[in-house]
């Protein structure tokens, strides 16, 4: 069961939080702390206690918008813990989006909190703790002892970057208040929208705030090549290749999006790589 600390810095929800949180049966206790440093405090004391002692939190509540420190700051500096408690944001702002999976927050739930999304944060929150034998469970690995004199290491960024590797290439998007991770591998391509992107999927598209620009370094690795200043394609994913006039485009499933000029030459380079093995 999960002992959880919720902040937020509006006495109201704050007090809503906490009597949905203590209402859900696989919530062992539930703390409240309406600032930062109240919430700073009670996280030092539960780190010092260690995860299985009396003071131990599991998972922090974290509201993003709040005088002093925001829930984000907060969360970077329990990221440098090495067994910092899982984090939750609940705010009432969806533009932080990805800044909070970026924190490797289990989830973003947004306001008015609806019951049955905060529950869905609570499961997901306790198939992330427990093992399937009932042993406790966070991401990453142990931190390993340093060598005498040595420096101490990134233990919280190794364990993130190890969570990181092991969880599927998913990519957090916001539908009608529901936090959904769609697979990277799903996605055909995307489309530029101002500072938006648009992801295409067989089943639909998805509006995400991030800048095309960052999605194709994010994303080079994994085959997303830049066909257009406004469309990004997966190249495994583009099924023909028309040269008409001089005008270049390609066939991604239903869609037929245009090359530019400076990106075609290189774009059946790739294809005649892909093609030949």
């Amino acid at each position: 069961m999960l002992r959880v600390l919720a902040v937020d810095d509006e006495k109201p929800l704050l007090e809503e939080l906490l009597y949905l949180l203590r209402s859900d049966p696989r919530v062992r206790s539930a703390e409240g702390a309406s600032d930062a440093t109240g919430a700073l405090r009670r996280v030092t004391l539960a780190l010092e206690s260690g995860p299985d002692g009396p003071d131990g939190i599991d998972v922090v509540f974290l509201d993003i918008q709040m005088a002093g420190l925001t829930g984000l700051d907060i969360a970077r500096l329990l990221a440098g813990f090495a067994r910092p408690p899982l984090i939750v944001f609940v705010t009432a702002h969806e533009g932080f989006a990805v800044q909070a999976f970026d924190l490797k927050a289990v989830d973003y739930v947004l306001k008015p909190v609806r019951p049955e999304r905060l529950a869905e944060a609570v499961r997901r929150a306790c198939a992330l703790l427990e093992r399937p034998d009932g042993a406790p469970a966070r991401p990453g690995p142990e931190p390993e002892a340093e060598p005498a004199g040595a420096a101490p290491a990134t233990t919280a960024a190794a364990a993130a970057t190890a969570a990181a590797e092991r969880a599927p290439e998913q990519i957090a998007v916001e539908l009608g208040g529901v936090t959904r991770f769609v697979a990277i591998a799903d996605i055909a391509y995307v489309e530029a929208q101002g500072d938006y992107a648009r992801l295409h999927t067989d089943e639909g598209s998805h509006l995400v705030r991030i800048p095309l620009s960052t999605l194709e370094d994010r994303w080079a690795s994994r085959g997303f090549v830049r066909i257009h200043r406004r469309h990004l394609v997966a190249l495994g994913r583009i099924d023909e290749l028309r040269i008409d006039a001089g005008t270049t485009s390609v066939r991604v499933g239903p869609a037929e999006l245009q090359v530019s000029r400076r990106h075609a030459r290189e774009l059946r380079d790739l294809l005649m790589r892909q093609a030949t093995g």
